[in-house]
């Protein structure tokens, strides 16, 4: 591979004005859209050698085969330009967007003569203004039937809305009191509008004000002795309540701003967008994102907020938004959004008090949707299907792997050293199968996870089918046995002892480590070291049979041993996700059992010296770091630490000399 890309432009090509670029494969594909303050400058990053970038950038600009850009008069025109062509090109390697699933919206049609209300999933609707989305669709309707009661709008078809204007008798709705539009003949055309706008007014966070007035008129008409219209001002004002106790006042009643939590890892991303308005929670949104470039979390959030208010009407926009990390246009991205919006909007990072609370309570939302969308993706039958035949294909198997076992090693500071395996059969965790290993004495984890290989790959040969032979080779000795001692007229005693010789046997082969069948696949947490590692225990074992491959987790790329690159798996690759769970399973699996040992050994070690209490013993481990630290010390440095003495410290240095 050449280290220099042979479509690179000249130095002097490329401008230093802010703009947007896009690189294009052979075909003329879009792939990559970006934006940049100075091309020049951002551009550069990408035509640096090739061993410096990151994998997936290597791959994109390798793919690519052309560069062209466009130079702008502004941040915010590239911002606005970024955004179109991404929409309009969909490139492969920008983040992609994926809602977990499609949610309801209320929509009120202000594009109509006489606006409706509807329940709508469909957010293209022209002149819409929409709230939500709602978790369920019931409790859009159920919202409705309360919000009608106190501003009486139109909620039939527009073809029973037509048939009425024209022939002047209402439509079925407006008979039965469930339609308050024109077509009912309670209301003009224009009298209409103004409730509409009452409408919209409320649910845009304007509920003080109504709840105000309505008590007003409740109050005048009761004054007045007008009780039939006061118990219709009554009746409104308790469907006003029951629609805000269906959400709680999160923030000040004046809030209005949509908060984002978002939770990533290497691949992938979970945005849990919260919209408060007048201090409460209207909807939450939860959008899943795909990544194929290292893209940063600041740069992340400038994509998801193109992507939620790029097509947002002016309405859909608040006052202020609120986000883990500033973007680093966050004035450009501000510009832009109130030019949307027509007033001023704030991007900031709550840091305290009731906002932060809530945008925790956001991200803890979004790291648990991505936790299942990973555990989706790997748990679905046809996703598994696909995963098992991807990693077929990708690693040169002859058949897809049913048993997958997976490796890794935890430690601390290089003591307490343990290692893990876990088993996947079609697919799925078997954990009844996992195991966790004790290494004593080891140089670095290369060698940890030689020596765990070398213990488990011994019993590949005596798995459930060896130990079936081996159970029916003792059966015919205890037949033999018995028989040779019959035609022997042997003395009884020397009966039984072969009897319960062969019986002891019997009970041994029954305690061995049983596993369901030798793995067709083990993968290593790790690169090339830790690949090569592993391969140097199947050739020493004689089970060069079984195949073998390592998960790097800085880049996600899959080591093959004796390759010099590694294999790049797609972004959405089933196979990938599988091994990415693998990974995480060994790893929770090893610390877990770490810590059990680590606790173990502290008690055990530092808990036998005399005089050294719990307390004594957490100020220790929290100066020096780790019992290997502590052992390395002198007793002059223990005695440096409040509460330890001279005698102590040496009975310390005695006890840990000793171990």
């Amino acid at each position: 591979m050449a280290n220099a890309l042979p479509y690179k432009p000249k130095p002097g090509e490329i401008p230093t004005q802010p703009g947007v670029y896009r690189f294009r494969d052979a075909e003329g594909r879009v792939l990559y859209v970006g934006k940049a303050k100075n091309l020049r400058a951002r551009l550069s990053n990408y035509f640096a050698p090739l061993h410096t970038l990151h994998e997936r950038t290597r791959r994109m600009v390798t793919t690519a085969t052309s560069v062209e850009w466009t130079v702008v008069g502004s941040d915010v025109e590239s911002l606005q330009l970024e955004y179109m062509w991404i929409q309009e090109f969909s490139p492969p390697f920008n983040v992609r967007y994926k809602d977990d699933k499609s949610y309801p919206y209320m929509a009120i049609t202000l594009a109509d003569e006489a606006p409706r209300v509807i329940v709508t999933r469909n957010r293209r609707i022209p002149g819409a203004r929409y709230f939500g989305p709602y978790p369920k669709i019931w409790a859009v309707h159920d919202t409705i039937d309360l919000m009608i009661k106190v501003f009486p709008i139109r909620t039939c078809s527009d073809a029973s809305y037509k048939k009425a204007m024209a022939t002047g008798r209402p439509c079925f709705p407006g008979q039965i009191g469930r339609c308050g539009g024109p077509c009912s003949m309670k209301v003009t055309v224009e009298e209409h509008r103004a409730i509409v706008d009452d409408f919209v007014a409320f649910m845009s966070g304007g509920d003080a004000r109504f709840t105000r007035e309505l008590t007003a008129r409740m109050r005048e008409a009761s004054a007045a002795m007008d009780y039939e219209s006061a118990a219709v001002y009554r009746d409104r004002l308790q469907a006003i309540d029951a629609v805000l106790s269906r959400s709680a006042l999160v923030l000040p009643s004046d809030t209005d701003a949509d908060l984002f939590g978002i939770a990533e890892d290497e691949l992938s991303a979970a945005v849990q967008h919260f919209v408060v308005r007048g201090g409460r929670v209207r909807g939450v949104r939860a959008t899943t994102i795909d990544k194929e470039l290292d893209i940063s979390g600041a740069d992340l959030v400038d994509q998801v907020l193109q992507r939620t208010y790029g097509g947002a009407g002016a309405g859909e926009i608040p006052r202020q938004v609120l986000v883990p990390e500033l973007p680093g246009d966050a004035a450009d991205l501000e510009e832009w959004l109130q030019e949307r919006r027509g007033k001023r909007v704030s991007i900031q990072v709550a840091q305290r008090g009731a906002k932060a609370d809530l945008l925790r309570t956001a991200t803890i939302n979004a790291q648990q949707a991505l936790m299942l969308h990973k555990t989706r993706r790997t748990s679905d039958y046809t996703s598994r299907t696909k995963a098992l035949t991807d990693l077929q294909l990708a690693l040169g198997l002859d058949e897809a792997p049913l048993r997958i076992e997976c490796y890794d090693v935890s430690h601390l500071s290089g003591t307490n050293v343990v290692a893990s395996m876990v088993v996947f059969e079609d697919g799925l965790p078997r954990k009844d199968q996992y195991r966790s290993f004790g290494v004593p004495e080891t140089t670095d984890d290369t060698d940890s996870l030689y020596q765990v290989l070398m213990r488990r790959l011994a019993h590949v040969d005596r798995d459930d089918p060896a130990e079936v032979v081996a159970a029916e080779v003792v059966a015919a000795e205890v037949v033999e046995a018995v028989e040779a001692v019959e035609v022997a007229a042997a003395v009884e005693a020397e009966a039984v002892e072969v009897v319960e010789a062969v019986e002891e046997a019997v009970v041994t082969e029954r305690k061995r480590p049983r596993f369901a069948y030798r793995p067709q696949l083990l993968v290593v947490d790790g690169g090339a070291p830790q690949v090569a590692a592993a391969a140097r225990a199947l050739e020493d074992s004689g089970h060069t049979e079984i195949a073998l491959c390592g998960i790097a987790k800085r880049l996600e790329e899959i080591w093959l041993p004796g390759e010099e690159y590694p294999v790049i798996l797609p972004r959405t690759s089933e196979a990938l996700y599988l091994l990415q769970r693998l990974r995480d399973e060994a790893h929770r699996f090893a610390i877990t059992h770490q810590r059990k040992r680590r606790k173990r050994d502290i008690t055990t070690v530092l808990g036998e010296v005399p005089g050294l209490g719990e307390a004594r013993i957490k100020a220790l481990l929290k100066h020096f770091g780790s019992v290997a630290a502590l052992s390395r010390a002198s007793a002059e440095e223990i005695t440096a630490l409040p509460g330890i003495g001279p005698k102590l410290a040496a009975a310390i240095e005695q006890r840990l000399a000793n171990r």
